[in-house]
């Protein structure tokens, strides 16, 4: 499975990363939700995306909405990561096209978890 890790902050990207590569999985990284659609736009061919809700440029959120309009992506699968943990956020996030959220902090337990849920097996 290839992932790609979307947040502005190098330290979460690298410990997201770190978690990925226990479960084996191919990872890139993106600094901001324009990164991120750059990133896409060169190589399609990510299964999930890991969303921060809080970036410049672009956040998260922006990012799922420009996302979910095109239908090149219609198969990647978004799961916020973030420490927004209002039920608000959580459900706009869903209502906007994320497939799940996962609130920081995050552990190895808690990803597997998500990745199983939405279909994802190890």
């Amino acid at each position: 499975m290839r992932m790609l890790i979307v947040d502005d902050s190098k330290a979460m990207r690298g410990f997201l990363r770190h978690l990925a590569q226990t479960l084996s999985l191919d990872t890139r990284e993106a600094v901001d939700g324009q990164d991120a659609l750059d990133t896409l736009a060169e190589t399609n061919n990510f299964d999930l995306a890991l969303v921060d809700w809080d970036m410049p440029v672009m956040n998260g959120l922006e990012l799922v909405k420009n996302v979910r309009t095109n239908p090149s992506y219609n198969e990647l699968k978004i799961m916020m990561v973030t420490s927004q943990t209002g039920m608000d956020h959580v459900m706009e996030a869903l209502q906007s096209g994320a497939n799940d959220y996962l609130m920081k902090p995050v552990d190895q337990g808690m990803l597997e978890e998500k990745l199983r849920l939405l279909g994802f097996e190890n």
